[in-house]
């Protein structure tokens, strides 16, 4: 499987708007990344969400970019920020047929995923960033056999995007 992990785009702070959605430089944020991964002729078979604004517009702005339909995007709880990489793994296990999947999150469930299949132990750190992607590629996502394909910063993103 190809599994893409991205943190969701800038929110606002939680005193602005208690929900968080993007806040306009998220929104900006997303939309570049999202063009990134249409020019890279990134295809998805599953975009997940947790049900936080902000991850579900993450979710929706990539589905736009990349032509995915929008009603076809999934929100668990499995991906919310405090849900632990076993959870996570566990649900998109379930999901038949999925060669290639985005999961919009947040952290550190989304660290805790790529330690899980890079390590196996919690122990590799990668520094997510707002609207940065990193792609595993992992045979199957019960172990720690999983290889690190890149991780782009929110820069290195835009920089593909206007490219």
């Amino acid at each position: 499987m190809q599994l893409y992990l991205m943190q969701h785009g800038q929110a606002l702070a939680e005193e602005l708007d208690p929900e968080q959605p993007l806040s306009p430089e998220g929104v900006a944020q997303i939309k570049a990344s999202a063009r990134a991964m249409k020019r890279m002729g990134i295809n998805l078979d599953l975009i997940v969400s947790s049900p936080k604004r902000r991850s579900h517009q993450t979710a929706a702005l990539v589905a736009e970019a990349v032509n995915y339909p929008y009603s076809d995007i999934v929100e668990t709880e499995a991906v919310k920020p405090l849900a632990s990489a076993r959870e996570s793994l566990d649900f998109l296990m379930r999901q038949k047929d999925c060669r290639s999947v985005l999961v919009a999150g947040h952290l550190p469930c989304l660290a805790e995923i790529a330690s899980a299949l890079l390590a196996g132990d919690g122990k590799v750190s990668l520094g997510f960033a707002n609207g940065g992607l990193c792609l595993l590629e992992a045979p199957s996502l019960a172990g720690a056999d999983a290889e690190l394909r890149y991780f782009l910063s929110p820069q290195q993103m835009s920089l593909i995007a206007t490219g």
